[in-house]
């Protein structure tokens, strides 16, 4: 079996495959950002910590 050559389905199906992924991890850094950006100054700098909160 050493030695045969890739079918051009098995080729076709990676390349969508990995069409897909790229396009996910786009979006998913997409969503980080807009979440990031809509907390903006709460991320970094928040108004009250828990220990003033009691």
């Amino acid at each position: 079996m050493i030695g045969r050559e890739e079918h051009e389905l098995h080729r076709r199906r990676r390349g969508r495959n990995m069409a897909i992924g790229v396009l996910l991890i786009g979006f998913v850094a997409l969503m980080f950002g807009v979440t990031i950006a809509k907390l903006g100054a709460n991320v970094i700098k928040p108004e009250m910590s828990w220990s003033e909160s009691r």
